[in-house]
């Protein structure tokens, strides 16, 4: 008998079951990789919350190299033992977007296309070890890893593929940058590690919520940010014009959860020539939607989904720097028996307040 590697398994109607997988046999082309930490993210809460074929949740995977095939060491540049933070997307590496640095458009890395992704592929796909739930996790030849600092403290280390998306959409896709004003509606997560990374490059950053996200709000003031506004006791259109004096936003990004009303009331905050980048999907259409302020205003509006490489190197050098005080982002962390409690919290049916929440599989 080999191995056992103990797992937390997603079995649908918001339950998972702990479950022994066998460890795989290696080739040379793979790895094995022993979790340290993972972030809960709301992708994983959407899945925990739906009937479907059992698999191991979580994608914002830090651990330590376990095992690795000669060659596979050789292309990833990690030996056994080395800290890394591992991508949840699995190109294919020979596409049109995987060779123009895409890989996250790549069809072979979508779950909905029958593609394989790590937290969202079945366990009934061999080796099974899909997902950071997990004490150990399969490491496919196409993998993406990134080198961690050791010193890094751990719920740190789990916000890298935030922090990443956050550089991705605001440097690379919104070109923040000194002298540029970043309005952030939403102070979630992602919200705030938008922010960080808008103030990393320079900008002055606005992050508005609501007095359900006070506490988020707050963080966002202790994390840097130059401005908060509580859209339920102030007028955002008038706050965005005092603080500006008038000028109004050059960047606006929405990761408000539900509603439609941010992605409006970004239209009606940003200056002339300014860009509105969209963050979160909505699932639903948006009526009376003025698409003639966008052409009145000459307005860039942009989506965004994932992140680049580029972009997780720069988020994994920007934790390595510990400019920020991350650790305040961290507020739950569950072993891997507390999946169920961790998800839940994650999505505001568990513990209260919830920020980061991290599992942690050997706690």
């Amino acid at each position: 008998m080999g191995q056992k590697v103990l797992s937390a398994v997603a079995v649908g109607d918001r339950k998972t079951q702990l479950q022994e997988f066998e460890m795989p046999e290696l080739s040379p082309e793979e790895g094995i990789l022993r979790v340290e930490i993972v972030g809960v993210c709301g992708t994983d809460v959407s899945y925990y919350r739906k009937s479907q074929e059992p698999r191991i949740l979580g994608h914002h995977i830090v651990g330590h190299i376990e095992k690795i095939g000669e060659n596979a060491a050789k292309k990833w540049g990690v030996k056994e033992g080395d800290r890394v933070a591992l991508e949840e997307y699995i190109p294919c590496g020979q596409c049109e977007h995987c060779r123009t640095g895409k890989y996250r458009a790549c069809l072979f890395t979508d779950p909905r296309a029958g593609g394989i992704r790590y937290g969202a592929t079945p366990d009934s796909l061999k080796p099974s070890l899909w997902g950071g739930f997990s004490q150990y996790m399969y490491l496919h030849p196409n993998s993406v890893v990134h080198r961690m600092a050791d010193h890094v403290p751990a719920e740190e280390a789990a916000l890298t593929l935030p922090l990443a998306n956050g550089f991705e959409w605001m440097i690379i896709e919104g070109k923040a940058q000194p002298g540029k004003v970043v309005v952030i509606q939403g102070p979630g997560q992602q919200g705030l590690a938008c922010a960080l990374a808008a103030k990393t490059a320079g900008a002055e950053v606005i992050v508005t919520g609501r007095t359900t996200s006070l506490r988020r709000l707050e963080l966002a003031k202790e994390l840097g940010v130059d401005h908060i506004i509580n859209i339920q006791t102030e007028d955002l259109q008038t706050r965005i014009h005092e603080i500006t004096n008038g000028k109004m936003a050059d960047i606006v990004l929405d990761v408000t959860s539900g509603g439609i009303t941010p992605i409006t009331s970004s239209l009606e905050i940003v200056n002339k020539g300014g860009m509105v980048i969209l963050g979160a999907y909505k699932y639903q259409e948006i009526p009376n939607f003025n698409t003639d302020l966008i052409i009145q205003n000459t307005l860039t509006v942009k989506g965004v989904r994932g992140h680049s490489y580029q972009s997780v190197k720069m988020a994994t050098e920007f934790i390595a720097s510990q400019t920020f005080p991350l650790n305040k982002m961290h507020s739950h962390n569950y072993g891997l028996h507390q999946v169920d409690e961790a998800l839940k919290t994650a999505g505001g049916e568990g513990e209260p307040s919830p920020l980061l929440v991290t599992v942690s599989p050997w706690f």
